[in-house]
């Protein structure tokens, strides 16, 4: 019997009815694929419960519990001591296992959930004996049961029993895989890596698909996209990152096309090359990280244009966020202090000093008429590069 586990509550998923097999095993071969490099771990799912169970010493559960937080599907985890079904033996493991957070509180309660009900006690019994028998250990403690410093969890399962505090919340969502396949747009800026995590926890898989214009973007600005991409895939999964160069679609544009037009043009063109790319991924949709109003080219009329020139679906999580909530997010998911650093991206050369914030679609279609964007675009396409980017 393994001395420790980690047990991961579903979430959403017991909400599937007759597919919530298909997202339970979605759910589990996510868990085993993201534990491979922290060990040896048999993960089951059993009553609404996923056991991830480390098989020898070597595992390493600090590892497993980090991992474990990021993956989309599960509401809750919690670190717990197993032990066989004995009261006794269960009031012995509740003391030493959370000897720290009992020592270090002033009150507590006990709570007790037994799911196996061929077990001779109660759950108020079970409760009252492990918290006498805590009283005895611990002196200096007091019960209170409406705010005590630290809740002492008994669960009594089929297998075994388990010992744990209160459980840390989830990544909670659906799990990777089970909403589709969608390319994202990702810049280096603070919006597409949040769009990206949003459409994953929906169980999206993603394919990331970022503009390049060497040489007005830099090797580290580029560098900058991988690792924000890393810290997406610790939530998504492994992302395969694919970069189109556009500077020559961007000169073009620049000296051909209306200037007030102009972001309008390489946005339509942007969405064009990732249409392409999404098909021959197998990707069913468009994800950017476009917020309604935010700047010129993100205004109802603009998006409207740009999204004229794709016939795929366009998603865009962020369009009713204001700044500040995406900021949050970006904290909330460790991508806001490289999003920060102050590498340029293509969007953001060649800017317009007065952009058209209300474009109309015919005005911008005989701009683009200035420059042979078939041509421009099949160069650019034939500039991709693609790497695996995993956490």
């Amino acid at each position: 019997m393994p001395k420790e586990v980690i047990l991961l509550k579903l979430g959403e998923v017991v909400l599937k009815g007759l597919n919530r097999r298909t997202f339970e095993d979605a759910l589990l071969k996510s868990i085993r694929r993201r534990l491979r490099s922290a060990g040896d771990f048999a993960v089951n799912s059993l009553q609404s419960t996923v056991y991830v169970i480390p098989q020898n010493d070597d595992a390493d559960m600090d590892l497993a519990e980090e991992r474990c937080a990021k993956i989309f599907g599960a509401v809750s985890l919690v670190r717990a001591g197993s032990v066989e079904k004995d009261l006794d033996a269960i009031c012995r493991r509740a003391a030493e296992y959370l000897r720290d957070e009992l020592e270090s509180a002033a009150t507590f309660k006990v709570e007790c959930k037994r799911s196996d009900k061929k077990f001779p006690y109660r759950s108020p019994e079970i409760a009252a004996q492990v918290g006498g028998y805590l009283l005895d250990r611990y002196p200096h403690l007091t019960v209170d049961v409406h705010a005590p410093d630290v809740t002492v969890w008994v669960e009594i399962r089929e297998a075994q029993a388990f010992v744990h505090a209160d459980a840390k919340p989830g990544a909670g969502g659906i799990p990777v895989g089970t909403g589709g396949r969608a390319a994202v747009l990702i810049s280096g800026g603070l919006d597409s890596p949040v769009a990206a995590w949003m459409m994953a926890k929906r169980g999206v898989e993603l394919t990331a698909i970022h503009f390049a214009s060497p040489p007005y973007t830099s090797p580290q600005a580029h560098d900058k996209v991988v690792r924000l991409v890393r810290k997406v895939s610790e939530y998504a999964g492994r992302v395969k990152l694919i970069t189109v160069e556009l500077t020559h679609l961007q000169e073009e544009i620049r000296d051909r096309c209306r200037e007030d037009l102009g972001t309008v043009i390489l946005r339509r063109f942007m969405l064009r090359a990732a249409e392409r790319i999404a098909r021959e991924e197998d990707c069913a949709a468009l994800i950017t990280g476009e917020s309604l109003g935010q700047v010129a080219s993100q205004t109802l009329q603009a998006l409207t244009c740009t999204d004229a020139a794709v016939e795929i679906p366009v998603f865009r999580p962020l369009i009713g966020a204001d700044k500040v909530e995406i900021v949050e997010l970006a904290r909330k998911i460790d991508t806001y202090d490289i999003s920060i650093e102050p590498y340029e991206d293509c969007c953001t050369i060649f800017t317009p000093k007065h952009p058209r914030t209300r474009p109309l679609l015919r005005f911008v279609e005989e701009a683009e008429r200035a420059i042979d964007g078939e041509a421009l675009l099949a160069e650019a396409l034939g500039t991709v590069t693609t790497q695996w980017v995993q956490p």
